[in-house]
């Protein structure tokens, strides 16, 4: 069962509910999505009957404008209280905190944010929204004299982007500070199956410009990184597995790895793969492997057979977030022509409207060896190079 909200549904999702004639719960989100398109609809009442009989029923959402759906929906089942156990990160951290006995976290509430005392934490820490959604408001904190431009920055993220979601995506009014840990961060797809099994579907490498970087620009795939982080993730999952019972139940992780080879969590996305049909769509473009096929059938990939044929190669997903300077207002228009003149081979470009959401677009890549130096200058990029400013701004520049 499928339940498809704003702000995005890939066209490659919906052909895959098309295909397989998934159910998909007819909300009068989804019905506006789809249009005209011929889908299995399932009646809301239906649909929440479903799921407060058997809360086990595989469903998947693109979004998580729809968590609010299912808090309302399935009450009465463990459902709610687990989504709200992931969504939000201290919850989360409390229910695994034996196995990290030594790791620092705090919530505060955002009133206290400018009167808290760090003077007496450890440095440096992360501070984010306890419940949060791509790097927004998310700092490192290297020392105490940079706490209340740090607070400055939190607020203006705040007043910037209290509208684009609703509270069970972003809640601002609690933060998380928590100990920094030193290490390379990875983001993955994976499932509980019906036996309470886990399987991964991809993992992807957070790469970032430097320790400071918070941004979410680019994240890549490889053989190499699949093998070295799978049967680690798998322990990690069957932690998780050992505190809640999940049967035929999705999620989008990220984590850090430290020097030893510890896995520390950033964040658990219940119900779903990556946002914005990202991550679930690069296991497709990039491995063969249709992420929500595989989950709704309880499919696990063959990865010895995938990377036969997948040597050497790097699968990326590009975020093209606006670290331009310049305001949506300011901003004719983006050069997505010479974007894809930069990259040896483009797998898919997603367009996204900036002055609606804060970004230009995604975009999916296959990368060479010899090619990487590609996405080392994406990942440094302020884009302006794709930028066409409005007429009235470029006068005053000139001047």
């Amino acid at each position: 069962m499928i339940l498809l909200d704003f702000p995005y549904v890939s066209d490659f999702l919906l052909q895959t509910i098309i295909d397989n004639k998934f159910p998909v719960i007819a909300t009068k989100e989804a019905k506006k999505i789809v249009g005209k398109k011929a889908i299995n609809w399932i009646a809301e009442k239906d649909a929440a009957l479903l799921l407060r009989q058997n809360p086990e029923t595989p469903i998947y959402t693109n979004s998580e404008n729809s968590i609010s759906w299912i808090q309302k929906n399935t009450q009465g089942t463990a459902l709610p209280e687990i989504i709200d156990l992931f969504k939000n990160k201290y919850k989360f951290r409390a229910l695994i905190k034996e196995a990290y006995p030594d790791y620092f976290f705090e919530a505060v509430a955002v009133e206290n944010l400018r009167d808290l005392d760090v003077s007496k934490l450890e440095f440096p820490f992360i501070i984010k929204p306890a419940v949060g959604f791509f790097s927004i408001a998310v700092y490192k904190v290297d020392r105490a004299s940079e706490w209340i431009s740090t607070v400055e920055k939190i607020e203006n993220d705040i007043a910037r982007t209290i509208s684009l979601y609703p509270k069970e995506v972003i809640d601002n009014t609690e933060f998380i500070i928590e100990q920094y840990i030193r290490g390379e961060e990875y983001a993955f797809d994976c499932y509980f199956d019906g036996e309470g099994n886990p399987v991964v579907l991809n993992i992807l490498h957070h790469v970032f410009t430097s320790e400071n970087d918070v941004s979410d620009r680019v994240y890549s795939s490889s053989r190499e990184i699949i093998e070295k982080l799978h049967n680690p993730i798998l322990d990690f999952l069957s932690l998780i597995g050992s505190k809640v019972k999940l049967r035929n139940f999705p999620l989008h992780i990220e984590i850090r790895m430290d020097e030893e080879g510890h896995l520390f969590p950033i964040e658990v996305n219940p119900m779903r793969f990556g946002g914005w049909c990202t991550t679930g769509d690069l296991s497709w473009f990039a491995y063969g492997i249709n992420s929500y096929e595989y989950f709704l059938y309880g499919k696990k990939p063959d990865w010895e057979t995938i990377f036969k044929t997948r040597k050497d190669k790097k699968y990326s997903l590009i975020l093209l977030d606006n670290t331009t300077g310049l305001k949506p207002g300011e901003i004719e228009g983006f050069d997505y022509d010479t974007l894809l003149r930069d990259f040896k081979k483009t797998l898919h470009l997603r367009k996204i409207n900036l002055d609606k959401f804060g970004v230009f677009g995604f975009l999916f890549t296959e990368t060479s060896k010899e090619n990487e130096a590609e996405l080392k200058e994406i990942l440094h990029s302020d884009l302006l190079k794709y930028i066409k400013i409005k007429a009235n701004l470029a006068k005053k520049l000139e001047v």
